[in-house]
């Protein structure tokens, strides 16, 4: 389908409307905009020689999207154009296209509402002074025809007739006035990809091609819309019953041990192979990371400490509203792996599984004001795009650590991201997303945060929106951090950070958390109870895509991050982990034998939990990538699913693992829709303000049957716990025991005989059911 978002111009005057754009088109419909030859690399005086340029270009620093010396000269940045050929031109006349000025709406590629043959252009820049349209018509096309553009208010378009609704390659060059000093990055010679592009043209397969790959809009208006089948519906599991496996799409199927054909591993299409495993798993969501379009070589641009690296987690967009076109398997295109992606979430959903996706709206590739990266928004209008602060130098603030920020409350750019989503959910029938460091997106332009921002304000109201399932991270890179607190209007999830923490602190053995533990099983009211908050908004989770991984957790105490080329300067300092006595892989049996119920312990704790749990790909056989905590550069066994050692685990603690899972979806004590009150819960604890305890046991009750008494032993000492008598009628039936071997480890139809006291072993985790 189109893309069909109806995305305004914004400026100060008032918008025009859809049937003013019409009349006035049919208006012009004879004035034909002529057609052009591209001008060749900008100079320093950054004027066009008039000679035409092949489509595969070399950069150039010579524009104000680079910073100048002191002292160097500043020149205006006009960005002087070769005049329009006239329509008596010869090389007009053999170009084969016409154009008219088009529509302001919708922004990117479109049909013309009229009907009439061609493709509509608009993109939005408030502050440039000419905008350029580039277009290959065709595969065998390398010189681009070269169309000017309208302006309506702060939207620049153009219509260009007789041209195929898909095979098309576009781009933009924007001029403009002013320079670094006023906060704009004009760079008139660059070829600036679209950011409405519905799909983006650059390199066919995952790793391979240039690093300098020059980067186009396509689209495929003319192709019959995809079939979702008449049967189809989207699972719409609720909050409650949610479990999330946070994955990244290539990790999960490239490794050989996938036993897939390798033209579809590590794609869309690998994924929806291995749905029988996510089945097996019981999870009702896979989060995956970034499906945006981003460019995995881009750590290889230019000699640096990272150059070794490939870019496998994907936070780092180039366009919002384009699948990773390398994530198709077969390097067909991205138009054939737009249709993949949705035939993935066809059969995800058809399994009864919803998808989420994590999404970067924080940030772009484009980096900062030191080595940019110029792809798009900031040649288009950085100063609209990216929050600038205009006292420094070094204009461009980072809130995300990533070296620029996206502006995300400036009204056209709140509406791109808007339409983004809603385009991810209509278009792909997406179920969520997940938004990666979402406080940054609560700061005004200056970067103050702000209480009711409108960015989150409108994607709560919106109806398409307000459906789907919303989670934010709510911390960002500036020192914001706002768990308990993002603005939610009652519908938003959090990443609960204070929940991790608290879970590996206790865990662990550390003192004085008995209390927060409490606190973060039982829903974390602390944080949540207040409005129409539920615990299901709490995203409970003890590891994630960034930091160790569940295995790497009980193994180490440090991170190891040598492979990543910084000298161990990235990634997390503060792990809260312990390694159980030896730092790494042992061959000390007692050792490993803690390690592993350790393992169990947090996998316990997490599904008994009230809130919503996540758990991460490669947690439920023991993926290790040997203490590096921040792995998002290597493509390898660090960070693959490695199929072989889960088939090595699948008996016991897989066994265990997806177990859990599925006893708690299938009990109604785990998982409620409402905060636990005192008729809910039984703590057996009477003195709460021990610093040293580390024993916690309680009752959740449901009326007699299936009432759960839960303990946890962080102690390095045996405790003979006294148990409370189980609801008249019913006796308790041992379910879990973290410190037995497997099978015994997790009896889901529960063991009888278990009444009076029990020895909980150290540093493990039981769990008894009412039963009759």
């Amino acid at each position: 389908m189109p893309l069909c978002q109806v995305a305004v111009p914004f400026s100060s005057p008032p918008v025009l409307q859809r049937e003013q754009c019409l009349f006035k088109a049919t208006q012009a419909r004879r004035q034909l905009i002529s057609v052009k030859t591209l001008g060749s690399r900008c100079t320093k005086s950054n004027t066009f020689k008039g000679r035409a340029v092949q489509a595969k270009v070399t950069r150039s620093t010579s524009c104000s999207a680079f910073p100048q010396r002191d002292g160097e000269e500043r020149t205006a940045r006009n960005g002087a154009i070769t005049p329009a050929l006239s329509t008596d031109d010869p090389q007009y006349l053999t170009q084969g296209l016409s154009a008219l000025p088009g529509q302001p709406i919708p922004l990117g590629p479109s049909l013309p509402v009229d009907g009439s043959m061609g493709v509509n252009f608009a993109v939005f820049s408030k502050n440039a002074a000419s905008v350029t349209l580039l277009v290959l018509a065709d595969e065998a096309q390398v010189e681009p025809s070269e169309f000017e553009c309208q302006r309506t208010d702060d939207t620049w378009h153009v219509q260009v007739d007789e041209l195929p609704g898909a095979g098309v390659r576009y781009a933009y060059r924007v001029t403009g006035h002013g320079g670094w000093e006023q906060g704009y990055r004009w760079c008139p010679e660059e070829i600036l990809l679209d950011p409405y592009a519905p799909l983006v043209h650059g390199r066919s397969k995952w790793g391979v091609g240039d690093p300098h790959q020059q980067w186009w809009g396509t689209f495929d208006l003319s192709s019959p819309e995809f079939d979702w089948g008449e049967d189809y519906e989207k699972p719409d599991v609720p909050w409650q019953d949610s479990v999330i496996y946070e994955m990244p799409v290539r990790a999960f199927t490239a490794d050989g041990s996938s036993g897939l054909d390798p033209s579809i591993a590590g794609s869309y299409a690998g994924v929806a192979a291995k749905i029988d495993h996510l089945k097996d798993l019981g999870v009702t969501a896979v989060e995956l990371l970034p499906v945006h379009e981003y460019d995995e070589l881009e750590f290889q641009r230019m000699p640096n400490d990272r150059d070794h690296m490939i870019n496998t987690w994907g936070y780092s967009t180039v366009n919002f509203f384009a699948p990773m076109s390398r994530y198709g398997s077969g390097g067909r295109g991205p138009a054939a792996a737009a249709n993949e992606f949705k035939s993935m979430v066809k059969e995800l959903h058809n399994a009864g599984i919803e998808v989420i996706l994590d999404v970067v709206y924080n940030h772009t590739a484009e980096g900062g004001d030191v080595n940019p990266y110029i792809l798009s928004f900031r040649g288009i209008d950085a100063k609209e795009y990216y929050m600038m602060d205009m006292d420094n130098y070094v204009q461009m603030c980072n809130y995300s650590g990533c070296g620029n920020t996206i502006n995300a409350n400036n009204p056209p750019v709140t509406q791109m991201i808007v339409d983004s989503l809603r385009h991810w959910v209509l278009e792909y029938h997406v179920d969520g997303f997940r938004f990666d460091l979402a406080s940054a997106l609560c700061r005004d332009p200056d970067g103050q945060p702000m209480a009711s921002p409108p960015l989150i304000r409108q994607i709560s109201k919106d109806p398409v929106l307000s459906q789907v399932k919303l989670i934010s991270e709510p911390w960002d890179c500036g020192g914001l951090y706002q768990v308990g607190s993002f603005p939610n209007w009652d519908i938003w999830a959090e990443w609960n950070g204070k929940y991790r923490d608290s879970i590996r602190n206790f865990i662990k053995g550390t003192s004085s958390e008995k209390k927060q533990f409490a606190s973060r099983i039982s829903g974390s009211s602390d944080l949540y109870h207040y409005h129409q908050r539920k615990p299901y908004h709490s995203i409970n989770f003890v590891t994630a895509h960034d930091g160790f991984t569940l295995k790497d957790l009980v193994s180490y105490n440090s991170k190891h991050n040598e492979a990543n080329g910084e000298n161990g300067m990235d990634g997390s300092n503060d792990n809260l982990s312990w390694n159980c006595g030896v730092e790494g892989s042992t061959s000390d049996e007692g050792i490993n034998a803690l390690r592993k119920r350790q393992m169990r312990n947090m996998h316990m704790a997490l599904m008994v939990s009230q809130g919503t749990p996540m758990v991460v790909m490669g947690d439920e056989y023991g993926l290790t990538r040997h203490g590096n905590n921040n792995a998002y550069g290597h493509d390898n066994e660090l960070t693959h699913f490695m199929w072989g050692e889960l088939e090595a685990r699948r008996d016991n603690y897989f066994r265990f693992y997806s177990g859990m899972i599925h006893f708690r979806q299938n009990h109604p004590l785990l998982g409620r829709t409402e905060f636990l009150e005192q008729r809910d819960v039984t703590f057996h604890e009477d003195n709460w303000d021990d610093e040293e305890s580390r024993f916690l046991a309680f009752t959740l009750h449901g009326g007699g049957k299936g009432d759960l008494y839960i303990a946890f032993n962080a102690h390095h000492f045996i405790v003979d716990a006294a148990l409370p008598s189980a609801p008249e009628g019913t006796t308790w039936h041992r379910i879990v025991d973290t410190n037995l071997p497997s099978p015994r480890d997790f009896i889901p139809e529960g063991r009888p005989g278990i009444e009076g006291r029990y020895n909980i072993a150290p540093f493990s985790v039981l769990m008894l059911q009412a039963q009759q």
